[in-house]
């Protein structure tokens, strides 16, 4: 007998276009599931995939701005999750980084949950949030670690909900591990390598694609390329960019938001795509070597399991990692690449992109389903 699959995700909003949904978007294509989440504003979305389709949401749905950003419910985020009534289906997969692993589960069902990270803001950046918050300061200061508290109480009881783990890097894994206590099977996220042009010529400038907050470390790489003066482009939004639009000198540049063409355009002729972020997976460095652009990024997290450092390996290298977020480190990467740019073929880095590609996210996926009879 077919098993009856629910798919479900956090929000599903115009502005949540990143490596999550993208996951969520590629399940949907080879397993029949249906779908929930918190909010979604996506399927009345006509240029979405999601357009018109039933999808199941909580409480949340109707609170006013839950559309323009459903963090400020934070408190009220775990409740809402929980009110899911999931019990007619046999399998529960979950694409979580945050709270969609609490759905509440029976003992018939098995729960597969795909984590792209734990709750960062209750775990590893608790500290940044608070700094770049107000609510981080004076008695709401106080009131927001309490919050927080909870939430990793909540957060790591709720782990147990979960039959098996599979995260997207072995960076993740750890952490799993270490919130969690939890074993994790790896399983990298797809990467839509056909939305990249290969192209062997490059063009001198240096690129940085990314959400401008805290944590991706915009401003560092803006201001070594200052400093270095080396021409560089910036393309994100967020609400970082006022600023750097201040920050950045000639010859950087700072465009904003751009459309997909454009992003893909830039990628194809930088000369080498720059990432400062610790991130736990970081698709925008597979994207710029599927254009067979090379990478200098910060070694840490995914970026040590995509990227192959040229002082790591002889041959196949693929960029150049650096050991710490300081401008120092960056600019010593930024030099040594220019000094050994000509061994950086771009045909291997398109080929370590395409270790990355849709098909073999499904195929070591629907192994772990299968295997944990979750089909």
């Amino acid at each position: 007998m077919t098993k009856t699959h629910a798919l479900v995700h956090e929000w599903l909003t115009p502005l949540a276009t990143g490596g999550s949904e993208l996951v969520v978007k590629e399940i949907l294509q080879f397993i029949d599931a249906d779908l929930y989440a918190l909010i979604d504003f996506e399927s009345r979305n006509a240029n979405s995939h999601l357009y018109g389709r039933a999808i199941g949401t909580t409480f949340l749905q109707h609170f006013p701005f839950a559309r323009h950003g459903i963090q400020k419910y934070l408190p009220l985020l775990p409740l809402a999750i929980e009110q899911l009534d999931l019990r007619a289906y046999d399998t529960i997969l979950t694409s979580s980084h945050a709270v969609a692993k609490g759905v509440l589960s029976a003992p018939h069902q098995t729960h597969v949950c795909y984590c792209h990270t734990p709750m960062r803001y209750a775990w590893d950046l608790t500290f940044d949030y608070l700094a770049a918050s107000r609510a981080g300061r004076g008695l709401p200061g106080i009131l927001t670690r309490y919050l927080l508290h909870q939430l990793r109480q909540w957060d790591a009881i709720s782990a147990h909900r979960v039959d098996y783990f599979i995260a997207n890097s072995h960076h993740t894994a750890r952490r799993i591990w270490r919130c969690y206590r939890r074993e994790a099977e790896v399983v990298y996220p797809p990467v839509q390598l056909s939305r990249f042009q290969y192209r062997e010529q490059k063009d001198d400038f240096y690129l940085i694609v990314s959400r401008l907050v805290s944590y991706k470390q915009v401003p560092l790489v803006v201001e070594t390329f200052n400093r270095i003066q080396r021409p560089l482009v910036v393309i994100g939004g967020g609400p970082q960019l006022d600023a750097l639009r201040r920050l950045a000198q000639s010859p950087v540049r700072v465009l904003g938001p751009q459309p997909d063409a454009v992003v893909a355009d830039y990628m194809s002729r930088a000369k080498a795509f720059v990432y400062a972020a610790c991130e736990d997976f970081g698709i925008a460095l597979v994207e710029a070597q599927a254009c067979g652009t090379p990478a200098i990024a910060y070694g840490r997290g995914g970026a040590a399991e995509t990227v192959c450092d040229r002082a790591a390996v002889a041959d196949g290298a693929t960029g150049i990692l650096f050991p710490e977020q300081t401008s120092e480190a960056l600019e010593a990467a930024v030099r040594s690449f220019e000094a050994y740019a000509g061994e950086f073929a771009p045909d291997v880095a398109r080929s370590r992109a395409e270790m990355f590609a849709p098909s073999v996210f499904k195929k070591q996926y629907m192994e772990h389903l299968a295997r944990w009879g979750a089909l």
